[in-house]
């Protein structure tokens, strides 16, 4: 894939994107597992751990959040969103990639979570992620330590 992608830290003036895209490719997931929708959670949930939220750029244009925290002995994606018209042309694929990449090199694990209802899940079962716990709407989701 010849596609730029490059990262920058969110600032407040990405609230709107990022409520934007939240919105499109969160609120379905939520509405079929009975969670809150409403504004005030989804900026909860955006506003969560802010300080580690970098903007996706594609081309210099934004197109999607990958929030990450980087411990000793593991990197935990907090959230990583792409827009659906961006979906499907392995942007993601190549942002995990390069996260698992990174954690071999420093000898961690990676985490996630993610919902029940989001078909992401397989992308990050075919890229070594095993379900390792699960609560009622989200599977707990870890590599192994390389």
């Amino acid at each position: 894939m010849n596609t730029s992608l490059t990262y920058r830290q969110a600032t407040e003036r990405d609230l709107d994107f990022l409520f934007d895209l939240r919105t499109k490719t969160m609120v379905p997931h939520y509405e079929v597992s009975g969670l809150s929708t409403d504004r005030e959670t989804t900026m909860q949930r955006i506003l969560y751990q802010f300080e580690k939220a970098n903007i996706i750029l594609l081309d210099n244009q934004p197109i999607g959040l990958l929030k990450v925290d980087r411990t000793f002995t593991n990197i935990d994606i907090l959230q990583l969103q792409i827009d659906p018209a961006q979906q499907g042309k392995g942007l993601g694929k190549k942002i995990l990639t390069d996260i698992l990449e990174e954690a071999s090199l420093a000898g961690k694990t990676v985490s996630l979570s993610v919902l029940k209802t989001n078909k992401a899940q397989h992308l990050y079962t075919s890229l070594g992620f095993r379900i390792v716990d699960e609560d009622q709407n989200s599977y707990f989701m870890e590599t192994e330590k390389q």
